[in-house]
């Protein structure tokens, strides 16, 4: 989101990560500014009955864990690798001074940060009263629509796991595959190769 040579400009390092490496822990404080060069990275957390409850993914040029940052409280969930990656780090004081230089940028990081609380209110209203697939649908479409800004009918490749999905909308792994199988006798999605496109 912010441009990589404008990060390093501002005393950004890389750092290299392995699949399930943790970045930082529900409840530490928060001191860096983290953007994904390469890999994927989940932030989660678990209830008392180690059920895990996935906040969200994010890929290649996405930003995570910013909004503690800004609010001087601890990270509400862990950040976990989902493959090898290389990600970007930025100290806090140098972040708030490279949005004080570059109002643009500051005005891009709002914008994404709004996204992202429209999705968790989304989220929330969906979990609370819908059906699953009507879940499973706007979940996908939020995907396609404001994540990756895709328009193409079924082009649209889900970048998620069915236990993924399940973790981010609070269902079980089984209704979940019953449910986009259904989605895809519907015509709402395609299933290729064990893939679903949307």
């Amino acid at each position: 989101m912010i441009p990589q040579d404008t990060l390093f400009k501002y005393g950004a390092t890389s750092k290299t990560f392995t699949k399930d490496e943790k970045i930082f822990s529900e409840n530490d404080i928060a001191r860096n500014y983290y953007q994904i060069l390469k890999g994927a990275v989940k932030m989660s957390n678990f209830n008392d009955d180690g059920k895990e409850f996935i906040q969200g993914i994010f890929y290649k040029k996405q930003s995570f864990g910013e909004p503690p940052l800004f609010i001087d409280v601890p990270y509400p969930a862990n950040a976990i690798t989902l493959s090898d990656s290389e990600i970007i780090l930025l100290p806090k004081e140098k972040l708030l001074h490279l949005l004080n230089e570059h109002r643009d940028i500051h005005l891009k990081i709002t914008e994404n940060l709004a996204k992202r609380l429209h999705y968790k209110a989304i989220i929330a209203s969906e979990i609370s009263g819908q059906e699953p697939m009507h879940r499973i649908l706007r979940f996908f479409d939020y995907l396609k629509n404001d994540v990756h800004e895709q328009s193409s009918k079924s082009s649209f490749k889900i970048p998620y796991t069915r236990q993924q999905i399940a973790d981010v909308l609070g269902l079980r792994v089984e209704t979940v595959i019953r449910s986009i199988k259904n989605l895809e006798k519907k015509g709402e999605v395609k299933i290729i190769s064990r893939k679903v496109y949307r």
